[in-house]
Formats: C-alpha cells, structure tokens, sequence
C-alpha cells in the first residue's frame, strides 16, 4: 500500500468528525480555516457554530459593521484575522460569489497558499495539496528530510512532495487526512510510532531520528514590553481608546495607557503577564478615581461603564477587569 493510500484509509476510519466537514458550502469552510489559522480546534469549533449562527451567509456577514464582527472574534486572538474576514466577505460579495479557483481564493484578503488549497480542495475538489505544520512533520520524519522547515527551500520541497502525493480523485481527504495523521498520532512530541501505520516505511522511525525531525531554525525569543494601565472611574463613566494600526490589537479599545500612574491611584493588579506569540507583556493595572472629571489625551473617549460589554476589547484587558 502507499504512502497516499494509507493516509486515506488511515483518515476514513480515523479521521476527526468536525461540523465543517459535514459541508461543502465555501462559505462555511472558508470561515472554518480562518478562525483555525491560529486556534485549537476545542476553542475555534464554538466560535465556528456562533459565526454562521449570527452570520448564516457571506452577505451576512459582508453586511455588518465591524465592531460587531471584532467583538464577535473576542477572545481568539490574532484580531487581523477578524478584520481580513469582513474585508474578504465584501469581496466575495462584490464578485458575485465565492470564487471557485486557486487564484481566486488566494485573492481574498486574508488566504495564503495553504488556505487557498485547503477551501479549494474541500469546497470544490481542486488538486492542491496543503502543506502546515502537520505536513511538514508527516514528511519530514517520513521521508527522512532535514530541510529546516521555515526555509525557502523547504517550502518549495515540501510543496512539491506533498502535491505528488496528492490523490486528484480524492484531495479533500488526503489533506484533511494529512493535518489529521500529524495533529493526533504524528504529533511533535511523543508521537504514537509503535501504532503508526507508515511504521515499516518511517525513515526516521528506522534510523532513530523521529525526535530530530522536522529540523527547526532558531525560535527568536518574545520581546518583553512593560504596560501601565488606569481604569478611570468618574461618576459611572470611564475611558477607552480604540488602537491605532503598526501594532498589537489594531481596532481594539483599551484603557488610559501611561507612563507613569496619576496621584491618587492604586494598584489593582501588578506585573500581570500575558503570553503573546511573539512578545511577553508585564502590566501594572491601577484604578484612578479621581474627584473632577480629568481632562483625556487625545484619542480617549469617554463611556457609560455599563456599556464596556459592547466595545471589542483585548483579552488582556478583560482579565485586568476581572482583576477590578
């Protein structure tokens, strides 16, 4: 049996049974691979379900306004995707429909190589293979490549291999296959080997090699940064900002960010840290109650405290109100 083969049979008695493979409307599975770019399937299916709920169509979802949208997204992180969504539902709707090529989905705001193969191949059998993280371990430890992943070269290697493997009768399950195969028995540490059915070809299962594979190029280390927070509170009311672009949780509000804390203020919450992808934040949060209404830097707006729930905040900001 071959490689291909065993993928697909593997899958067919394996495979996870997640709601957006029970469709092949490319509405539903474009918006699937959006939410998992960066999202653990537990935690994206919920907010998979709550999207098409609010949102049944691309018109829907083109239509609303994107505060409705951000806040929706609230929690998931990586706000850009959510801003690239709206903006590609307004272009799937000014085009008429959801495009039904590689380079017409690879056009849509927000869609790479690997989502572009991934909605094509699913929502309309295109011969793409996929190629992520998953892939990337599947055939690297199978094939025994020590191409560092992340490379230029390994791209186009991977990308190669990967699409001469691809069954063009069946490339929906060979990719879906393939994320699965590495997500839950090929995975990056204890990978199931001894039940693995590719076990007899494995070449870095025969020559020992399966912890050193795929090989990585050097992680860079997040960047720390040091935030100070003010929850001002004047009769009922509070203030927020909405973030510029050119940095983290562009679109989102927050509150008075300063240097240095006001007169009067007390900590709430000290050296908070908060895990980013790329950057550890340390936060000070204080509340300023003060007893005349204070003047804003430019850009704060004052609201009801009661109506913090509408606006779109940053998760950081929500667990310093938790603190609150």
């Amino acid at each position: 049996m071959t490689f291909s083969e065993t993928i697909l049979r593997w899958y067919a008695e394996n495979g996870r049974d997640l709601p957006w493979r029970r469709t092949r409307d490319p509405y539903a599975v474009w918006l699937s691979e959006i939410i998992l770019q960066q999202t653990r399937v537990a935690q994206g299916r919920a907010y998979w379900e709550r999207f098409l709920e609010r949102f049944p169509t691309v018109e829907d979802l083109a239509a609303a306004p994107e505060d409705e949208v951000m806040r929706l997204w609230q929690g998931l992180g990586y706000y850009s995707r959510a801003r690239n969504l709206h903006a590609a539902a307004r272009q799937i709707v000014a085009l008429g429909g959801f495009p039904d090529t590689l380079e017409g989905i690879r056009s849509l705001k927000g869609v790479g190589d690997y989502t572009a193969a991934a909605i094509g191949s699913i929502a309309f059998a295109l011969p793409a293979a996929v190629v992520d993280g998953n892939v990337y371990r599947v055939l690297a430890r199978h094939f025994g490549i020590a191409t560092p992943v992340g490379t230029t070269e390994a791209k186009k290697e991977f990308t190669a291999l990967a699409q001469h493997l691809l069954p063009a009768d069946d490339p929906a399950a060979f990719n879906q296959g393939m994320m699965d195969f590495g997500a839950t028995l090929c995975t990056p540490v204890n990978p199931a080997c001894l039940t693995c059915p590719l076990q007899d070809s494995c070449q870095a299962f025969r020559t020992g090699r399966v912890e050193l594979l795929p090989v990585k190029q050097g992680v860079a280390r997040p960047v720390e940064r040091h935030l100070t927070y003010v929850y001002v509170r004047f009769q009922g009311k509070t203030a927020i900002r909405r973030r510029g672009p050119g940095d983290i949780w562009q679109g989102l509000w927050e509150p008075l960010l300063v240097g240095l804390a006001p007169t009067g203020s007390h900590l709430v919450a000290g050296h908070v840290k908060h895990q980013l992808t790329h950057r550890t934040l340390f936060t000070d949060f204080y509340l300023w109650e003060p007893a005349e209404q204070p003047s804003l830097p430019e850009g704060y707006v004052w609201i009801e405290e009661t109506e913090l729930d509408a606006y779109a905040k940053p998760r950081l900001f929500e667990l310093l109100l938790e603190k609150l």
